[in-house]
């Protein structure tokens, strides 16, 4: 389970981290006007837990809702995410479906 505690928002390097060991798991992203495009989740590969993504993706997505952001995913696996998480299609912006 990632938890929120967990998250940084390194809007630098423009990604969401977590710290997994020795590695770091991230999400870039690209924030333009009140939209946030999700382009790119990179989790290590000493990760084995089948719900890591899952859980870090919606840690990402609770922070981004707190921001008041639009998402915009742009990744495959990100995209199938939102999906899946029926409660997350509200956080798309008009006219974008997945």
């Amino acid at each position: 389970m990632v938890d929120a505690a967990e998250l940084i928002d390194n809007d630098f390097l423009r990604q969401f981290e977590v710290k997994v060991n020795d590695d770091l798991a991230k999400i870039e992203y690209s924030l333009q006007e009140r939209k946030i495009f999700l382009t790119k989740m990179i989790i290590p590969k000493e990760v084995t837990d089948e719900n890591f993504s899952k859980d870090f993706l919606a840690a990402v997505f609770e922070q981004i809702e707190e921001r008041n952001l639009s998402v915009v995913p742009t990744s495959p696996e990100i995209a199938k995410f939102v999906r899946s998480n029926r409660k997350y299609k509200r956080m798309l912006p008009v006219g974008v479906r997945i």
